[in-house]
């Protein structure tokens, strides 16, 4: 440990003579150490994952364009990676922390991220990304506030909150690991945690104020609906883009999906249930927490606010209500740009199907019948060196095949600044959620039963929302349009944490030819190597 402070100590010393005599844009230095220890969520003792013995671990507040110094020791038993969910690096996916993309931390070492929310804001997470870890903690929330000169098209709130929500099991992580590598599916979750409690998370208010909430989806499979007894929510921004004021009494959120919503204390002061509640389950899961006037007359009464359990339809019409502000800035004064989305043509359309089934006995998911098998070397570190042999581009398809399921490593090749059209295809009786690192991307269009060209009569080309992770609804299509301006290789995947787990994800390899630093950076220096790239040099080639 001794060893890896120093190194620490000497790159925050480095970055800090770098900052003095360049003026780069500001940097923030955090220390984690990623360890287990007892949790006890839902009432029984359960090995979680802490972050400086946290859980959830720390949120990570920055502002527009900081660079952000994240050293990660990992005093686990196994390997570890976190993956930053909705954080865009740009030319950068070597830090991307998935697998396809950056070497885990060995058990013992540590590994420093460096990342810059390069023209950024709004609300996100990171999460751990390897051997399901996800089950056991190691997720926190992520705020990019606006530079100061640029306006925000709402008051500033009197506070601002990270609300985590999502489904959990009371099994360890690594009884739910083994059940999915015996092939078996996992069962039904055993509750729903806020902020990482089954019940009595609490978030004060002064009356009359209003608040912002960031509520996050960190979750493993289930939808959710979020509430609060007897008050309004107004959506104002979705994975860093500013959304027209839309006024609901409860909204929904997919898993992986986050949302910031203003809050007004405009009830007589007392306690109201907050409820978070599953959404398309046969058996819903309920929890509750509390919002506490600071002159609060007395606890929660009444009955819980019930919400919406199984209505596609509620939820279809609340998702397509909400919009894209076009009078607000974003990370810049000028929301639009140099273009509009719906104002270009694109060049390409790939459909992507999900699928489920069996592969020498053991339960797999597939998306156009490929179920990913992990190479023995991130895929983006081989591309790197020009190391054969660990994946070969087109080895899934852009359209659905019709074919039984079956086992690669599947890389799908589009070219860089192309606009494209992707289409999640949903044949399945559940819920699905997509979301693609590094990139947000417009939702058009969702819709019930099979997608079609004349589908797209119906698409929204004026003020989508943009996001980074879609859902699908049961038996429907969603569609998106995204503008590949950022090199690398880049996960596609199911949020369904199990489904990721056993095989549906793929990478989409941005391509150029070019090697100007203007398109890609170089592999970074302090780029952790392993598999056939173990003992190869991170200097330039």
């Amino acid at each position: 440990m001794a060893a890896n402070a120093s190194f620490a100590a000497a790159l925050f010393i480095g970055i800090s003579l770098i900052l003095a005599v360049t003026a780069e844009d500001p940097y923030r230095f955090f220390e984690w150490n990623i360890t287990y220890g007892d949790i006890y969520p839902l009432g029984v003792r359960q090995q979680g994952i802490l972050i400086n013995g946290q859980f959830p671990g720390p949120d990570i507040h920055s502002v527009t364009n900081d660079n952000l110094i994240i050293n990660v020791y990992n005093s686990l038993d196994e390997p570890f990676l976190l993956s930053w969910n909705g954080i865009q690096q740009r030319r950068n996916s070597f830090v991307d922390g998935v697998y396809g993309t950056t070497c885990p931390i060995p058990p013992g070492k540590n590994y420093t991220y460096i990342l810059q929310v390069k023209d950024q804001i709004g609300s996100f997470y990171y999460f751990p990304s390897l051997a399901f870890h996800k089950a056991a903690g190691g997720f926190g929330g992520i705020r990019i506030l606006s530079r100061p000169r640029i306006p925000v098209p709402f008051a500033d709130p009197a506070g601002d909150y990270t609300v985590l929500i999502g489904d959990w099991y009371k099994s360890n992580h690594t009884d739910l690991r083994a059940q999915l590598d015996s092939g078996r599916k996992l069962p039904l979750p055993d509750g729903i945690l806020i902020n990482g409690r089954g019940s009595g998370a609490t978030l004060n208010v002064e009356q009359g104020k209003t608040y912002r909430l960031r509520i996050s989806n960190v979750g493993l499979q289930d939808s959710l609906n979020f509430r609060i007894q007897d008050h309004k929510m107004q959506v104002v921004e979705v994975e860093g883009i500013h959304t027209l004021p839309t006024t609901f009494s409860s909204l929904d959120v997919h898993v992986g999906q986050s949302y910031s919503v203003l809050v007004t204390a405009d009830q007589p002061a007392k306690d109201y249930y907050m409820v978070v509640s599953s959404r398309f389950t046969s058996a819903v899961l309920t929890t509750t927490g509390v919002l506490r006037y600071s002159n609060s007359a007395g606890g929660v009464s009444g009955p819980i606010p019930g919400g919406p359990t199984i209505q596609i339809d509620w939820s279809l019409n609340q998702a397509r209500a909400i919009r894209t502000n076009l009078s607000a800035s974003g990370p810049r004064p000028n929301p639009q740009g140099s273009y509009h989305y719906g104002m270009i043509n694109t060049t390409r359309t790939i459909r992507l199907a999900s699928s489920a089934g069996q592969v020498n006995g053991k339960q797999r998911y597939a998306v156009n019948s490929v179920s990913f098998n992990p190479a023995d070397t991130p895929l983006k570190i081989a591309d790197y060196f020009k190391i054969d042999g660990v994946f070969r581009v087109g080895s899934i398809q852009p359209q659905p095949t019709g074919g039984g399921i079956y086992l690669d490593t599947s890389v799908l090749q589009v070219d860089y600044r192309s606009f494209v059209e992707i289409v999640f295809e949903n044949t399945e009786d559940i819920m699905q959620s997509w979301h693609l690192d590094g990139y947000s991307f417009w939702v058009v269009g969702m819709d019930g039963g099979q997608w079609s060209p004349d589908s797209r009569n119906g698409y929204n080309l004026r003020d989508a929302v943009a996001r980074c992770t879609v859902q699908v609804y049961p038996s429907s299509w969603s569609a998106i349009y995204i503008a590949l301006d950022n090199v690398g290789m880049w996960n596609i995947r199911s949020e369904f944490w199990a489904r990721q787990y056993l095989g549906q994800q793929l990478y989409l390899r941005v391509y150029t030819a070019s090697t100007s630093l203007r398109d890609e950076y170089p592999i970074p220096k302090n780029a952790l190597l392993c598999g056939r790239a173990s003992g190869r040099s991170t200097r330039p080639l």
